[in-house]
């Protein structure tokens, strides 16, 4: 564990003391090679499932692949960061670099940890340099009241998990993850343990974020920079999945299911209303950002129904979307920063100057309405099916959400690469190797993992 967290820690002051010149290329390459070295968490020898053991933090077969995920998103961050960040003062961007750094020290901690009160410290401080990169990288006029949103919404949800924590080291008498899965779960007979419930999944609802809690995600996504989004996408919305799951194992039979069931129709019906937004909205920031929360009601759905494929098919899910949706973020940035517009009506037709660029969407589009044999359709089918055998009705509403997903994927992909182009859009620049290199460094891992998917397959194997 150490071996990642102290070269990362010391990513800070080579920020500051590397000259100007260098800081992008030094910082990309030296957070590359920490991502490189992560990969090993993937291999688990152990028989208990534990790796990596120290003190506070270890590593099993469900945080693995979100830590991985977390160290693989810092170089792309800076990577798509570079271009519009030269014109600024060298102070600021040593800053923003080192904001990054330390957003990713806190999500290694939040999920590596294994004492809950240290999860949910980490859990609470990425909401610092989020914010920050939000209200001051933003490059909105609304960004202040997009951050104001983000903290709001996330501190009010995490204030009965607090209180929930602490009840908990009354209950069973410990807050390890290492013993709790050997202790007696709670049995919820009592009104204030119903009341527990609630609270304690609230704060990750919120994060995820549920239908009809979601509102904070979409302004947070749009006036947030590349970077912001990026990680926002890729791996924060994963918090909100992963402390469900390793909260969820405390509760016992025989009314956590039904105390789950409206969460679980709420999250269902809030994949078909998130999915009929994104058909008509004209912002593609704000339509990638709606499919976000479509694709995590998902997850919520597979998460709530406690099944073992259920659970298997929302961390495969959580993975593959992390990647497909940090890729779309980094194309419309292409696009913003050569249209200046998220308007995709204003920016059609890029097909014609940018070919290979059209090949990344491409990808990128059919990954997000879920093509075979993409990971993408492994954790829907997964979690589809373990919902079908619940109740025979959430397919219909499982259904329909796949084929609004489908629809707006394709909507999204031919507005803005087919079609005839623009007459304000005479010369473009062309793009880039860096850029190409971002979106490669995205999509190939998901790829390779139609390989090898029991590397994110959690306790499946």
């Amino acid at each position: 564990m150490l071996k990642i967290i102290i070269p990362t820690f010391m990513l800070l002051p080579t920020t500051w003391l590397v000259p100007l010149k260098g800081l992008w290329s030094s910082t990309l390459s030296y957070s590359f090679l920490i991502a490189l070295i992560s990969l090993t968490w993937l291999k688990c020898p152990s028989e208990t499932g534990w790796t990596s053991l120290t003190s506070f933090l270890a590593v099993d077969q469900l945080s693995a692949p979100l830590l991985v995920l977390s160290c693989w998103l810092l170089p792309l961050m800076i990577l798509a960061s570079q271009n519009h960040l030269t014109l600024e003062p060298a102070n600021r961007q040593r800053m923003y670099v080192t904001i990054l750094i330390i957003l990713q020290l806190f999500l290694i901690l939040a999920f590596s940890a294994t004492d809950l009160m240290l999860f949910f410290l980490a859990f609470e401080a990425t909401l610092i340099p989020t914010l920050i990169i939000i209200t001051r990288w933003g490059n909105q006029a609304k960004r202040l009241d997009a951050g104001t949103y983000f903290l709001f919404y996330t501190l009010v949800g995490s204030m009965p998990l607090l209180v929930t924590l602490l009840f908990l080291q009354k209950a069973p008498a410990t807050h390890s993850t290492l013993i709790l899965q050997y202790t007696d779960p709670l049995f919820l007979n009592t009104f204030q343990t119903k009341l527990w419930w609630t609270g304690c999944l609230l704060a990750f609802l919120v994060k995820m974020p549920l239908y009809g809690i979601h509102l904070w995600l979409p302004k947070a996504h749009v006036e947030a920079p590349v970077a912001g989004s990026m990680v926002l996408a890729a791996v924060l919305l994963k918090l909100g999945g992963y402390g469900m799951i390793r909260m969820i194992m405390l509760l016992a039979e025989p009314l956590d299911k039904e105390l789950s069931y409206p969460f679980i129709i709420l999250a269902l019906w809030g994949i078909i209303m998130t999915g009929s937004i994104c058909l008509r909205q004209t912002d593609l920031k704000s339509l990638i950002a709606y499919s976000s929360v479509s694709h995590m009601g998902l997850v919520a759905a597979g998460i709530l129904i406690q099944t073992p494929w259920g659970l298997t098919g929302a961390i495969i899910l959580m993975i593959a979307h992390g990647l497909t949706s940090s890729a779309l973020f980094c194309l419309a940035n292409t696009n913003y920063e050569r249209t200046h517009s998220r308007t995709m009506l204003l920016a059609r037709g890029l097909q014609m100057v940018l070919p290979l660029m059209t090949t990344w969407w491409f990808i990128s589009s059919v990954a997000n309405l879920a093509l075979p044999p993409l990971p993408n359709l492994m954790g829907e089918l997964l979690i589809i099916t373990s919902l079908f055998n619940w109740s025979w009705w959430t397919l219909v509403l499982t259904g329909a959400g796949t084929l609004i997903t489908a629809g707006y994927s394709l909507f999204m992909f031919l507005t803005t690469q087919r079609g005839p182009l623009p007459a304000h859009i005479l010369a473009l620049e062309p793009s880039h190797t860096r850029e190409h290199l971002l979106i490669s460094l995205h999509l190939i891992p998901l790829l390779l993992l139609i390989l090898k998917p029991e590397l994110i397959c959690g306790w499946a194997l």
